[in-house]
Parts: C-alpha cells; structure tokens; sequence
C-alpha cells in the first residue's frame, strides 16, 4: 500500500494537531478543523489505512490515533516547514549570548543552553569543546614551589586551558625554562594531539639536545595532557521542563527520563551528530531510557571546524520545525562569538 498525497495531508494534519493539542486525534477533528475536501468517513478510512502502514497508532479501541515513531519520521524528514524565529526571538538570542559570555567558551555554551532551554521549554544538553580537537596556541613552563615541580600550561585555540605538574630533579632556572617553552611552541603550535606524531617528537628530542633528563617528564606530561580520556564537560539546563508535558505526568516514566540525564555517558550518547541537523525519534537514539524520546542536536564551530555538540531532547511529540528553527539560530550566533572570540589573529 502507497502513502499517496491525501494520506500524507491527512498525516500532517494529525501531526501537528497532536503536537499542539497532546490528545489522540479524531476523524472529526481533522474534518472540521482542517479544509481537506473529503468527508469524516474518508478521513477514518484514511486513518486506518495509516495506522497499518506504521504511520499511526490507536491507544483505544475508542480513541483517536496519535502519530508513531514512523509517522513523526516521515513528518520530519519530508513534511514539516521550518518557520523564521520572529524578531523578539532573534534579538534574545543575539543579545543574550554577547552580553553574557565576557568571551570565555564555558559562559558561552553555557549561556547558549540557557536559551535553547528558555526558547523551547525543553531540555537542553551541550558537550564542551575537547582539547584533544583543538589546535595548541600557547604552552608555558613555569616554576613552582621554589623550582622543585614545574607547571606546564597547554592552551588551545577554543580558550581550553590544561595544567600539568612536572616533577624535576633538580632546579631548573626560569632562563631555561623560558628556553624550554620557546623551543616547544616552535615545534608544537597549531597542532592537535593527533598531529605529534613520532616524527614531531623526534624533532623535538633534537631540539632540546642536552636537556634530556627533563625531555621525558615534558613528552610524558604533554602526552598525557592532550590524549587522556576525553571526558568532555556536559552541561545541561531545563531538565525539569518534561514535567510540562502530560506524556511525563507518569512517575515511573518521569523518573526513568531524570535517572537517564543523571548518566553522563548516556547523555554523551545522545549528542552524536555529525551534521548541522540531526533529529533521531524513540528508538534510533538507541540509548536505554530515551526509546520515548526525540534528540535535535547540531554540531558547534570554530572557524568552521566543529569542536562540540549541542541539542535538545524531550518527547517524540515536540514542535519540531519550531526546535529546529531555534537550535540553527542559537548555533549560527555561537559559531560567530566563538570564531570573532577565538579567531586565528588572537
């Protein structure tokens, strides 16, 4: 059986009457609401068609249907219309994100989360930037402790700062350490962790040719400094909004939603997009508490190479032109503060 034009009329018209309304949707409904040109009986007859095809489910023998997963795939990828953000929308989104961030990375997505929660009353997740993706700007050796430990400090292009404690030997003066730091950001700036490879190492090993008793302690403390774990800070706001929608009004379901959100590796799972958009609904976000649940998330930038994710994640029966339409705003305003805060000339 084909999904021909008045089916998928039929199935947009439930779509977002549901979106709008949370109730099982009626022929009737649909009938009197919607300029369909075909009668209540043809709409049932239609409905039922697509509730066979997947498109919908009936909770009730005497209910009226609600889309499914499937149904709210195919509304998604070729239906809906992603609508402009009014003006008032826009000047938040620009205003708030330039007046709260003082240009740190941290109070940016931070505040960027703020919005997309405030703006879609959903809640809203974002993954720092990882160091292990960012290009080294700065790296400085410093004497601490009356010169028995050293400090290396690592800068990245996105405003990441990493410490590390080195532990010497003997004294080292702050001459050689400054030395130490000239020779390595020669070698090692605008690379990423992956780009010091064996080649890089080795040259450095020339470089600093009669300073081999530290050479180990500074490769061992950059390495484990820019290849550890990526446990990439994520941030969340607006957890409790699903208590807004009468899906969650269920306890046990409400409980199995804030208990997922309490796992960070599993919220971590959720933002794995590798576009602009992505939409995955129920089942596709294939993490355990989220099969009720749809995730839009969008990658963020830094002169256009993407160094985090950002999204929001609610019920499968959310506006979503109206979420879309907000997360490509939000991101396109993070993109311009990031890459102007933390441009090449800086």
């Amino acid at each position: 059986m084909e999904i021909d034009e008045r089916k998928i009329r039929i199935l947009q018209a439930i779509v977002n009457d549901y979106i709008n309304t949370a109730e099982p949707v009626g022929s009737r409904t649909i009938a009197k609401k919607y300029n369909l040109g075909v009668s209540s009986a043809t709409i049932r007859n239609e409905m039922s068609d697509l509730e066979e095809m997947g498109y919908l489910e009936q909770l009730h023998s005497s209910s009226g249907r609600i889309p499914s997963n499937k149904g709210y795939r195919l509304y998604v990828d070729e239906l809906m219309q992603i609508p402009n953000l009014t003006p008032e929308e826009l000047y938040i989104i620009k205003s708030q994100i330039i007046d709260a961030t003082l240009f740190e990375v941290d109070k940016i997505i931070k505040q960027a989360i703020n919005l997309l929660s405030e703006l879609t009353k959903l809640t809203s997740i974002v993954k720092a930037p990882s160091i292990k993706k960012g290009y080294i700007k700065h790296i400085q050796l410093i004497n601490i402790e009356s010169s028995k430990n050293i400090l290396l400090v690592i800068i990245v292009d996105s405003g990441i700062i990493k410490n590390n404690l080195i532990k010497v030997g003997k004294a080292i003066t702050d001459d050689v350490l400054a030395k130490l730091s000239n020779i390595l950001n020669a070698r090692l700036k605008n690379l990423t962790a992956e780009q010091i490879n064996l080649k890089v190492i080795n040259d450095l090993r020339i470089d600093l040719k009669g300073y081999e008793g530290i050479f180990n302690n500074i490769i061992s403390a950059l390495y484990e400094s820019l290849n550890s774990v990526d446990n990439s800070q994520i941030y969340m706001q607006g957890t409790t909004n699903i208590f807004n929608y009468p899906e969650y009004k269920d306890i046990e379901k409400a409980k199995g939603f804030l208990s997922m959100l309490d796992n960070k590796d599993k919220v971590s799972g959720l933002l794995n997009s590798a576009s602009n958009i992505s939409v995955k609904i129920g089942e596709e976000n294939y993490i355990e508490g989220a099969e009720n649940c749809s995730v839009i998330c969008s990658v963020y930038s830094l002169n256009g190479r993407p160094i985090g994710e950002i999204g929001v994640i609610g019920p499968t029966r959310m506006p979503y032109s109206k979420v879309i339409s907000i997360l490509e705003n939000v991101v396109k305003e993070m993109n311009y503060i990031l890459s102007h805060t933390y441009s090449e000339e800086k």
